[in-house]
Parts: C-alpha cells; structure tokens; sequence
C-alpha cells in the first residue's frame, strides 16, 4: 500500500461491534468506547439476530444500530461495512471489538496511534499484552497457536494472536475484499493482509474475563470445533490464491 498520513486532531473513527444475545454487557461496551477520550464518530451496533435486549440496551447507550438476520460474525462485519459505505463522509480507520466486555476500551488509543505510526493493520494481541486469568480457555489459546503457527508456515508472517479488538485504515479494508460470513472472518482479513501487502502490527492490549453473558465460541463444544476448524480451512484455502 502507499504511503498515507493522518492527524490524530482530524481522524475519524467508525467502530462496529457484532452482538448476539449480549444485553448483559452490550451497555457498558458500548458506553467505554464513547467516553475512552478517542475520536470516535459512530458505535454502530450489528445486532446478530439477538432475541433479548441487545438492540435497545445498545441504542439507549448511544449506539447505532443495523441488523443482520444471518447468523455468524462475518455477516455481521459485512452488514455493518454495509452501514459504513452510505456514510457521505467515510471514515479514515474501522475499528472491530466484540460485545461480550473483554477487551479494554482504553487499549484503543494504542491501536489508533499505531495506525498514525503508519499501519495499515493494527491488531490487539492477548499474548502479548496481559491477559486476565480465565479470559481465554485452553481451547483458545492451543487453537490461535496452530493458527498462528500455520500462518507462519504458509505465509512467512509472524503472528501471535487471532484477537478481534483491531483497527484497520478503510481504504486497506476495502482492498482486502472480506468475504467470510462466520468465524473465519479475523483470520481471513489477516492472510489477507499478507497477501496485499499491508503494514501489520501487532499492539500489545488487555484482555478480561467476560462481564456477563455466555461466549458463543470458546465456552460450547460445537463453538470451539467448528470454529477451529474453520480458522484452519481459511488459512489454506487462501494460499492457493497467491
């Protein structure tokens, strides 16, 4: 990718958060990314489908909400890139974090200082940074691993995590052509990233147990099977597209 410059007193931030039946925590998430001190134009709220309060908890925090009836994490990132393309102003940085309360609002400011540093990609990794204990089950942490691990093997970039907290220059995201509907959505815009070229960093965050609510991927079986097997379909599958 080109070069690019931007100032921190004129960036303009988007953040799309992916929910599913989050009304335990979507509120306080949605307030700490209003009031973390970053530059932030819009919260938009991709509500997955949810049957309880998610949607209104979120709205009456001052997010905007669009829903997206098809279930999985990439529909939701789609729908609410789906949001962001009306805008008549775009934004110059997206920013990705889940609903459920574990990531660290105040980490965001380091993942936007990376991006003005010049990346294209900043990505929150657990490993790095401080993880509380019980944040992340056994089955995350041997599964971002092999992922990581493969990537390496196959692509020739050092990765530490899988993390979903993540910023991302729009112009870069438009060009990575995101096409995955479900949990190969985080690892598919890293290959990809590889792929094109970008500049990637990794930004050292904090990561929490979950305030409330239940994971829909580490803490089922099936989550954890079908989502692993997923991330590792990804990964190959896109190397025979280089």
């Amino acid at each position: 990718m080109a070069p690019h410059t931007l100032e921190k007193s004129r960036l303009i931030v988007d953040v799309l958060v992916p929910a599913l039946n989050e009304e335990a925590t979507i509120g306080p998430v949605v307030t700490g990314v209003r009031v973390c001190g970053q530059p932030v134009r819009h919260v938009v709220l991709v509500d997955n489908g949810s049957t309880d309060k998610t949607a209104f908890i979120a709205e009456q925090h001052g997010a905007l909400v669009v829903r997206e009836p098809e279930r999985g994490y990439g529909a939701a990132c789609l729908r609410g890139l789906r949001f962001i393309e009306q805008q008549k102003v775009p934004p110059d940085v997206v920013v990705f974090r889940d609903a459920g309360g574990s990531d660290n609002p105040g980490d965001l400011g380091r993942l936007l200082d990376a991006i003005l540093a010049g990346a294209d990609l900043a990505i929150g990794s657990r490993t790095l940074g401080l993880a509380e204990p019980g944040s992340l089950a056994p089955a995350q942490r041997v599964g971002n691993a092999v992922a990581v691990n493969l990537i390496r093997a196959v692509y020739g970039q050092k990765y530490t995590d899988l993390g979903p907290f993540r910023a991302v220059r729009y112009p870069a995201l438009l060009a990575l052509g995101m096409t995955d509907t479900d949990y190969g959505w985080t690892v598919e815009m890293q290959v990809k990233a590889v792929q094109r070229g970008l500049r990637i960093v990794e930004v050292p965050v904090r990561y929490h147990r979950r305030r409330g609510g239940e994971s829909k991927i580490s803490q089922t079986v099936r989550g954890s099977i079908g989502a692993g097997a997923k991330i590792l379909y990804t990964i190959l599958r896109h190397s025979t597209h280089r």
